[in-house]
């Protein structure tokens, strides 16, 4: 087991432990509100499964059918995820309008909202974990789940509020407004995962930093050519695909023009990771005069 399934695993096993939490404080106190926040919870174990099934095919070798691998799997899992969050945010608002027609005081609501905040507290810690470990390991699955995570404790604590201010003031009304309004976020957050995991599947680029960075090592590590163009690339997962066409002098080795090929490959691997490079070559009659020009 791989060191991004085992972080998946944990999540599963921390998400029944929150889940257990809440569902005591929604059955301790009655409220409508926590009870959304344990139906929350469910959605959260299950993309944690979600996550770790990903991640187990994700990480399976290439083969005669995926000669590119199955990293792309995680993006499903992204966006399984982000489809869950608006599930989950949907059956927020359906809970916060049943409460709205039919307000009622809750029964222990310090313990509830004490146990509420433990599990909070859990899900945050988590949560960083998550998304840290994930940007290391570049897997988008690990990413999503610490982000969906971090969506379950903004939805936690605008619940918490709205069942404390209602508590203080007696104005019950006040719990459905605020559980509402946290409902708003999450589901902003699974749209903005659900789109961010599209960009994935449709092969988007990576950011114009990132590849005028690739320009700039093409150029300094590819003395000898003369240019470089039609550069493209694409994410899947953890792996970026990057290919482009070299023009060298037409007097050129072969062995030469592989050298230089092997150089910008070295260089572009000491500062990105878990890079597949395709190198063109081509006579100097193919220069087109608008690519990375290294003479």
């Amino acid at each position: 087991m791989g060191r991004g399934e085992r972080f998946a695993l944990g999540s599963i096993v921390l998400g029944c432990l929150v889940l257990g939490l809440k569902g005591v404080a929604w059955w301790v106190t009655g409220s409508a509100a926590l009870y959304s926040d344990a139906l929350e919870s469910i959605v959260n174990v299950a993309a944690s499964v979600v996550a770790l099934v990903a991640l187990r095919f994700a990480a399976l070798p290439a083969d005669a059918n995926h000669p590119y691998g199955h990293d792309k799997a995680e993006f499903f899992a992204a966006v399984i995820e982000g489809v869950m969050i608006v599930v989950a945010a949907l059956s927020i608002f359906a809970h916060a309008f049943h409460v709205w027609l039919d307000p009622h005081p809750l029964a222990l609501p310090v313990l509830g909202l004490g146990l509420n905040a433990l599990a909070t507290l859990i899900n945050g810690g988590w949560s960083l974990v998550l998304a840290k470990v994930g940007r290391r390991l570049r897997s988008p699955a690990l990413v999503a789940d610490g982000r969906h995570l971090m969506a379950d404790v903004v939805t936690s604590l605008g619940i918490a509020a709205g069942v404390g201010v209602a508590i203080v003031s007696e104005i019950l009304i006040l719990d459905p407004i605020i559980a509402g309004l946290t409902g708003l976020y999450v589901l902003w957050s699974g749209m903005h995962m659900i789109f961010g995991s599209v960009g994935g599947l449709m092969d988007a680029a990576p950011e114009p930093a990132v590849l005028a960075r690739i320009r700039e090592i093409v150029a300094e590590a590819a003395a000898g050519a003369i240019e470089a163009h039609d550069l493209r690339t694409r994410s899947a997962g953890r792996l970026t695909f990057l290919q482009f066409d070299l023009v060298v002098p037409g007097t050129m080795t072969v062995a030469a023009a592989h050298e230089i090929c092997d150089r910008i490959e070295d260089k572009l691997r000491v500062e990105m990771e878990h890079l597949v490079v395709t190198i063109h070559v081509e006579p100097e009659e193919k220069a087109q005069q608008h690519g990375v020009l290294v003479l």
